[in-house]
């Protein structure tokens, strides 16, 4: 891999470890200021919206100018979301702020992956990105656990500096000073990411116009016959996720007896076996091979059923392990594959927009039908052989798709088959 892609990785660390840390110092600031309860899992709405609202526009304004500055840009807008939390602004209000850089930051991050490396070693750098993410994930939520932990803020409140006020007096400010130092840090990391040589268009002002041309784009990678099993593969995936993390805490407090933090812990396991099916994937998948990882989606969504049988920890934790691991041995070469149809149909950041709004719409549907289950008070076994067979019937009929374009042309002959490391 050439240096810059590094650069690249690491931007996206700490960028991915800002993140996460923050939503545990936003839940830390609403509890500080006595908001309801149900503000909290909102949060997660605030922020995810922005990448659906958006997405006519993000995409093309990461495509209107280089991806270091775009990134760059996204990182100081995520600054900004900081500072106004810290300013006590409300937190559902400043995360929101956050959404907004991170939804005009992924096309970028990954865009830039389609302009800087050639298309054999895109399902290795995916796995990277990918693993990489999956630990800022664990990291940012471990240390923003860390910095809300009573022993370790109240340690670091009663630093002060000799004559500066600092103006730092409760945990929730305290914690967003390191998010912020980390928002920083990437940033920094930005300004050293390569240029592609990638010639740009210019950003149209006027929103109409682009958000016709973001529903042309849509249209095409649905009906191009390699972006629309892509497509549908990573968009189910993500859906699946989101709504796995919150499975896996209520399942682990009826059919396993945990608390909270102990539950919680559990979804680090699922993200350590996407970890590991991420970089499986990207040392042993080439991009004319990516359509041979579907079968692994069915049995994903099987093997969760056998979640309901399963009532101690040292048998869920590898049932865990595997799960994530096939989740991140699939998604990362439908993931390269898609980035690379839709650099040649369109361009790098329209299509990891139009890939973002699938992808995060399918996560405010199945989180909300989720939501819906907890509501009726559907038993926990219920709800996961519903999801385990929704999954494993969806990828079926992908697969079944795929099949049937693949009839009437192939199109898997065209793709690179090169080494992928």
């Amino acid at each position: 891999m050439p240096f810059g892609f590094y650069i690249i990785m690491a931007a996206q660390f700490f960028s991915a470890l800002a993140d996460n840390a923050l939503l545990i110092v936003a839940i830390a600031a609403l509890r500080e200021m006595h908001a309801p309860a149900a503000y909290e899992p909102l949060l997660k709405t605030f922020f995810t919206v922005s990448y659906v609202v958006l997405a006519a526009f993000v995409g093309a304004f990461a495509d209107s100018m280089p991806k270091w500055r775009v990134m760059f840009i996204s990182n100081t807008v995520k600054i900004v979301g900081c500072a106004m939390m810290f300013v006590n602004v409300h937190p559902l209000l400043a995360y929101a702020v956050v959404g907004l850089g991170a939804a005009a930051y992924s096309p970028a991050k990954y865009g830039i992956l389609t302009e800087y490396l050639p298309h054999r070693l895109l399902v290795i750098a995916n796995g990277w990105i990918e693993g990489l993410t999956v630990c800022a994930i664990i990291l940012g939520v471990v240390i923003g656990g860390a910095l809300i932990q009573p022993a370790i803020a109240y340690k670091l409140l009663s630093l002060d500096f000799p004559i500066i006020n600092t103006g730092i007096d409760t945990v929730s400010e305290m914690g967003l000073c390191f998010v912020g130092a980390f928002y920083i840090l990437a940033s920094m990391f930005n300004l050293y990411v390569p240029e592609t040589g990638v010639d740009h268009k210019t950003l149209h002002k006027n929103p109409w116009y682009l958000m016709r041309e973001f529903n042309h784009c849509l249209v095409l990678l649905w009906r191009d016959r390699l972006g629309q099993i892509s497509l549908a593969v990573t968009t189910l995936f993500w859906g699946a996720g989101a709504t796995l993390q919150f499975i896996v805490i209520k399942w682990a407090e009826v059919s396993l007896q945990l608390d909270l933090s102990k539950s919680s812990m559990l979804q680090g396991v699922v993200a350590l076996g996407v970890a590991l099916g991420a970089v499986g994937a990207a040392k042993m998948i080439t991009l004319r091979k990516s359509l041979g990882v579907i079968p692994l989606g069915i049995a994903m969504g099987l093997i969760v059923l056998v979640m309901n049988f399963v009532h101690f920890v040292w048998l869920a934790v590898p049932l865990l392990i595997i799960i994530g691991g096939l989740s991140g041995y699939f998604v990362v070469p439908m993931n390269a594959l898609l980035q690379h149809r839709g650099h040649i149909l369109m361009g790098a950041g329209h299509s990891i927009a139009v890939q973002n709004f699938n992808e995060n719409l399918s996560i405010l549907m199945m989180t909300g039908i989720y939501y819906l289950m907890v509501k009726i008070d559907l038993s926990i076994y219920w709800v996961i052989t519903l999801f385990g067979l929704f999954v494993s019937a969806s990828m079926l009929l992908v697969k079944r798709r795929h099949q049937a374009n693949q009839l009437k042309h192939d199109d898997v002959i065209h793709l690179d088959d090169g080494g992928s490391h």
